[in-house]
C-alpha cells in the first residue's frame, strides 16, 4: 500500500486547521488537511443577495486575527464581513451601561462580524490555491506513533496510509485525536444553551455590537453586514432556553425585544434558531512525542466575549512561529520537548482567558439585588475611567500579551 507523507498533518478542517495550514504551507512545511467532512466552498456567499442569506454561526474576528487573515492572503478572500465600531454593554432595567468606541484607541473598527462558513471558505479557496494536500470525506481507522523513526502514521479508510513527523488536533471541542491519545482535560458544564439565530431589525444597528445581561443570561446582538441584520447569541438556563425554543415565532421575537430594551425596534426571525450546551473544557497536557492539541481540541470558553475562534487562531499562529523554528534549526517536530515552548505559550495564555471569562461568568451571574447594585457601579465606573476601558478594548481586539508574529500588523 503506497505511503502518502507530508512534514504535519492536520486533523479537522475548520477555522483553526485551515488557517494552519495555510500559514505552514506559506512557511515552507509540506502539510495536508484531514477532515471526516466533505467540504467545498458555498455557493451563497454574493455579498449583494437580496434579502441576504446569512449563515447563523458567526465569529467576533478581532484585530489580530484580521492581521493574520491578511498575511495569509484569505482576508480579500472573506466575501461578507461586517466592521462594528461600537461595543455597548448593559444589564436590564438598571442604570449601569458602558460603551467602548474605536475611536478611544484610534482604531477604524474593533473588529468584524464574519459567518464561520465565509471564513472556511475563503481558507479553503487559499490552501487549494498554495497546494495544501486535502483529505477530505477521510475517516480515520487507527494512528499509530513510532518514537524510533520520529513519525506518526494514520490509516484511513478511504486515502491508505498517510504519514508525518508531527500530528496536530484542530478538530473542534468533541476532539477525536485528544480522546485517542488519552490527553488529560478539565471540564465542567453550566447548565446553559446558546439559542443562535439570525434577525432582521426595523432599526439600523450602526455597526455597535450589543450585550444585555439579564437575570437569566447575556444576549447578545451582533452586526452582520446589512444594516437591518443581526446575528443574537442567548444564553439561558437550559429549561428558559427550551421555554423559549418552544414559543411561537412571534412570542420568541417579542421576547427578544425586551431583552435587549426595544434598542433596535420590531425584530423578526431571518433563519431557524439552533441551539448548543455551554460548557469550560480545557487539556491540562497540550502535547506529547508526535501529536499537539490547538483550538477548541485544547480549550474550549464560554462565549461570553466571543473569544474563541481568535483563541484558536492565537494557537495556530504560535503553533506557525514555533515549527518555523524548530526547521530553521534543522530539529524534528515529532518530539514532545521541541513542542514544550507552545505548549507553555498557549496554555498560559488560554488560561488566563479563561480564568477571565470564568470571572465574568461569575460576576454577572445571579440577582440578588447586592449582586446587580455591584455590577452597576462596576459598569458606571468603568465608563469614565479610560485606562480601564483601553484595557478592554486591547483584551477584546487582541492587541495584549506575547503575540505570535503572524498576528502582529508589519
Amino acid at each position: 500500500m503506497s505511503i502518502k507523507t507530508v512534514d504535519v498533518i492536520v486533523v479537522g478542517a475548520g477555522i483553526v486547521g485551515m488557517a494552519l495550514a495555510v500559514a505552514l504551507k506559506q512557511a515552507g512545511i509540506d502539510v495536508g488537511v484531514l477532515d471526516k467532512n466533505t467540504l467545498v466552498p458555498s455557493v451563497d456567499g454574493d455579498a449583494n443577495q437580496n434579502p441576504p442569506n446569512y449563515h447563523p454561526r458567526v465569529s467576533a474576528i478581532s484585530l489580530a486575527s484580521q492581521n493574520l487573515f491578511e498575511t495569509l492572503g484569505v482576508w480579500e478572500r472573506i466575501v461578507r464581513k461586517a466592521p462594528y465600531t461600537q461595543m455597548d454593554v448593559w444589564e436590564d432595567q438598571a442604570f449601569g451601561r458602558i460603551s467602548f468606541d474605536a475611536s478611544e484607541t484610534n482604531a477604524a473598527h474593533l473588529g468584524h462580524i464574519i459567518e464561520n462558513q465565509q471564513i472556511t471558505d475563503a481558507l479553503i479557496n487559499q490552501a487549494q490555491a498554495i497546494g495544501v494536500k486535502l483529505f477530505l470525506g477521510c475517516e480515520i481507522s487507527k494512528i499509530e506513533k513510532d518514537d524510533h523513526r520520529q513519525c506518526v502514521t494514520i490509516s484511513t479508510q478511504d486515502q491508505g496510509l498517510i504519514q508525518a513527523q508531527l500530528l496536530v488536533g484542530a478538530d473542534g471541542g468533541q476532539s477525536f485525536v485528544r480522546r485517542y491519545f488519552n490527553f488529560p482535560m478539565t471540564f465542567w458544564s453550566y447548565d446553559h444553551l446558546a439559542i443562535v439565530a439570525n434577525v432582521r431589525t426595523d432599526n439600523a444597528h450602526k455597526n455597535i455590537a450589543r450585550q444585555a445581561f439579564s437575570k437569566f443570561g447575556p444576549l447578545a446582538f451582533l452586526p452582520l453586514q446589512d444594516e437591518h441584520y443581526s446575528s443574537i447569541v442567548w444564553s439561558q438556563t437550559t429549561l428558559e432556553a427550551q421555554r423559549l425554543l418552544s414559543l411561537s415565532e412571534k412570542e420568541f421575537c417579542q421576547s427578544l425585544q425586551v431583552a435587549i430594551d426595544n434598542e433596535l425596534g420590531n425584530v423578526k426571525l431571518a433563519s431557524k434558531q439552533f441551539s448548543y450546551p455551554l460548557k469550560m473544557q480545557y487539556v491540562r497536557q497540550w502535547a506529547q512525542n508526535g501529536v499537539v492539541l490547538a483550538g477548541d481540541a485544547a480549550h474550549t470558553i464560554h462565549p461570553l466575549a466571543g473569544q474563541g475562534a481568535n483563541l484558536g487562531l492565537l494557537d495556530a499562529a504560535a503553533l506557525v512561529d514555533e515549527l518555523a523554528a524548530l526547521k530553521a534549526k534543522q530539529k524534528p517536530f515529532y518530539l514532545h520537548k521541541n513542542l514544550r515552548a507552545y505548549e507553555r505559550w498557549r496554555k498560559a495564555d488560554a488560561v488566563k482567558v479563561i480564568a477571565t471569562m470564568e470571572g465574568f461568568k461569575q460576576v454577572f451571574d445571579g440577582n440578588n439585588d447586592l449582586k446587580k447594585l455591584a455590577r452597576n457601579c462596576g459598569l458606571g465606573i468603568a465608563s469614565r475611567v479610560t485606562p480601564i476601558k483601553r484595557f478592554f478594548i486591547q483584551q477584546a481586539t487582541g492587541g495584549s500579551g506575547n503575540l505570535p508574529t503572524l498576528v502582529v500588523k508589519s
